[in-house]
């Protein structure tokens, strides 16, 4: 871990992947340090941003320092349990559910199945407001990007990319590889939070009925 000042009032954490990020955000979340404002996760990275009247930043980064031992010692079975859960029913029609069948040497019923055995963590959102990015995909759907990127695609669209699994929000280009698509709404102003999934979320896939 690599602690890196941020102007006056945030540190950067760098880390070595999405996991840590998430156990680090959990600490921060549970039991934070004096003088916290907020958290801002991302694939290997985590600002910290804090308050200069109340801490300083020697202070947050030895919190941190502590804190993210305190997360790699322990087992994250019991923060995964605590974690909200959501449930996202999945018609699996999308236009690549063959190739990626193609692509990874399984069947389309063995894709299906593997997508919705696991439970997926948020460890970040970014790129569109809602879109998360769930850690926990199946190795063997673990897929470069598309070489040629869509430039529409629909909302609410189920996909996979990299070691990523996620719901496109909304309306927009995009590389990921589309299993199905969801009733379930990403991101709704009339919500109060607006997006469905939040960094430390647990998500699981079901075949919609």
């Amino acid at each position: 871990m690599r602690v890196k000042p941020a102007g006056s009032s945030a540190v950067l954490v760098c880390l070595d992947d999405p996991d840590q990020v998430t156990g680090l955000y959990r600490e921060l979340q549970s039991a934070p340090p004096a003088g916290y404002v907020d958290a801002i996760p991302a694939a290997e990275t985590v600002m910290v941003l804090f308050d200069p009247a109340r801490t300083q930043a020697a202070a947050i980064a030895a919190w941190l320092e502590s804190a993210s031992s305190r997360a790699a010692g322990t087992h994250s079975a019991d923060a995964d349990r605590a974690a909200p859960l959501v449930t996202i029913p999945v018609r699996y029609d999308g236009p690549d559910l063959a190739e990626i069948a193609s692509q990874t040497g399984l069947s389309i019923e063995e894709v299906v199945y593997r997508h919705t055995a696991n439970e997926y963590v948020v460890a970040f959102c970014g790129f569109a407001p809602g879109f998360g990015y769930l850690t926990g995909l199946d190795p063997m759907l673990c897929l470069p990007r598309r070489t040629v990127p869509r430039t529409r695609i629909p909302a609410r669209s189920v996909a996979i990319a990299d070691r990523f699994a996620s719901v496109y929000p909304s309306t927009s280009p995009g590389g990921w590889h589309l299993l199905g698509s969801t009733e379930a709404v990403m991101w709704d102003l009339r919500r109060q939070p607006p997006a469905l999934l939040a960094p430390g979320a647990r998500v699981r896939f079901e075949v919609a009925k």
